[in-house]
């Protein structure tokens, strides 16, 4: 085989390689944050049942002057059928066997037949303490305000608190 052939062939076989190739992806890096609880417990009219989910990838966090920052995405829906999708920034603060995580997330809110917020984009504002039961498991508590910040012609807002069960895969 003379020089040629086998640069060919060497330039042929590593292209096709890079092609085909699949980045391999730690899956232990995402996190899912299934929670319920109480969608505005403090107003007894408009007070439901809610269900959610998050997700967060490890693999997008940053340490920064801040704290460890990663980015959320979720969503709830309640009894009420009223519902929020969400994508935002969490802190997570490491304190030793518990993870204090305050974020922040702008969404899109579906009033159904439950509370009008008054404006279609609202903003979560959430804190959250979290129990750190085994390296891929922690149980938590949070409780939430979502407003508009008097984007709309009303702006009531609603105060909730959820149990939250948080699993890396």
């Amino acid at each position: 085989m003379n020089f040629k052939k086998l640069s060919l062939f060497i330039v042929a076989l590593f292209t096709a390689t890079k092609l085909f190739a699949v980045e391999e992806v730690n899956i232990k890096n995402h996190q899912l944050n299934y929670f319920a609880g109480n969608f505005d417990f403090s107003d007894d009219k408009q007070k439901a049942i809610l269900i959610g989910f998050q997700h967060q990838d490890e693999n997008l966090n940053r340490n920064t002057f801040l704290g460890n920052v990663s980015p959320i995405t979720g969503g709830f829906i309640t009894e009420n059928s009223a519902a929020y999708i969400y994508t935002g920034i969490e802190w997570n603060v490491d304190m030793g066997g518990m993870i204090f995580t305050p974020s922040f997330a702008p969404g899109l809110y579906h009033e159904g037949n439950g509370k009008d917020l008054g404006h279609v984009l609202e903003f979560k504002s959430e804190v959250q303490l979290s129990y750190i039961s085994s390296d891929t498991t922690s149980f938590g508590v949070s409780y939430n305000h979502v407003s508009n910040a008097s984007l709309g012609d009303k702006n009531p807002g609603a105060n909730s608190y959820m149990f939250n069960f948080l699993k890396k895969f």
